[in-house]
């Protein structure tokens, strides 16, 4: 059997009788279709694919390599081809598994980015509220700096959701898990001044999303990118500028004041501690920096 064809049994495998996602199925299909070219470029034909063994899949992630694509990719990419070649023994189209012995190496773990205690000062300073979206935009840059929020659980808050008495927000995160999460002294004041305007941009009392657009629909992603966009451009050195860096900023702010790595987890809704570890990180690094820069020795 050559590798087009056991490449077309194993998708229909994961296909009909996994029952894989479309992503997937395209992520296996272009790892195969890659593995394919090599092939053909090694041996300038199709082999059978018994006569395939772990000395030619090893030169393939070098190759990957050489072609320019990062660690992950090639990580995705081998992780397929194990997959596949764990299929044609396990139904015994070929004799031994030649991709076994094949590392598949660890997800690469970038930094988040986030903006200074400094540029977030010169963003709340600068800004004034003249108008009802003003006071919107400003209130949803405090909820996501303020509590940590993902864009999606800010725009899925009602207003019922703000508990000002308590100042708590009841916040429901991914896999619909809810929880509860402070609200902070100037993102409540923010918050208020909002909702004075809100009936401004109300057109009909059954929308009961905290944020509302001029036309009075749920505000969407999209839109709050832009806003979140705008408000950070050209006051901030990171280059991403995006609701989710406010979240990442959040964190890194509570981890250099000394808050416990449990409680900023809660505060997350992040279901490991592992997920928050990537932020003592940031504080780390900066701690060296300090170190450097300060001691005799350093």
């Amino acid at each position: 059997m050559n590798l087009s064809s056991a490449a077309t049994k194993f998708l229909n495998y994961c296909k009909n009788e996994k029952d894989f996602s479309d992503h997937t199925l395209l992520v296996y299909s272009k790892a195969l279709e890659d593995f394919g070219d090599y092939l053909m470029q090694e041996y300038e034909q199709e082999i059978d694919i018994n006569l395939i063994d772990t000395e030619d899949i090893r030169p393939f992630l070098g190759w990957l390599d050489d072609k320019g694509l990062g660690k992950n990719s090639i990580r995705l990419k081998t992780s397929s081809i194990k997959s596949f070649f764990k299929y044609l023994h396990k139904r015994e189209f070929i004799a031994k598994n030649p991709a076994s012995p094949i590392f598949t190496s660890k997800i690469e773990k970038k930094l988040p980015s986030f903006i200074t205690k400094i540029e977030i000062d010169a963003i709340i300073n600068d800004f004034e509220i003249n108008s009802p979206l003003d006071a919107r935009n400003f209130s949803l840059f405090e909820l996501l700096y303020g509590s940590g929020l993902r864009i999606s659980e800010a725009l899925s808050l009602k207003v019922s959701d703000i508990k000002v008495n308590t100042n708590t927000l009841s916040i429901t995160g991914k896999g619909r898990k809810q929880r509860l999460v402070p609200l902070g002294k100037k993102s409540k004041e923010a918050l208020l001044t909002y909702l004075n305007y809100r009936t401004q941009l109300e057109k009909s009392t059954k929308i009961n999303e905290l944020f509302l657009t001029k036309n009075g629909k749920k505000l969407d992603s999209s839109g709050a990118y832009r806003i979140i966009k705008k408000m950070l451009n050209g006051k901030v050195n990171s280059d991403k500028k995006s609701p989710h860096v406010l979240r990442h900023t959040f964190a890194t702010h509570l981890m250099d004041n000394g808050a416990d790595i449990n409680s900023v987890s809660d505060m997350l809704g992040h279901s490991s501690l592992s997920t928050t570890q990537i932020y003592t990180h940031n504080t780390l690094n900066r701690l060296k920096d300090v170190y450097k820069k300060a001691h005799p020795r350093g």
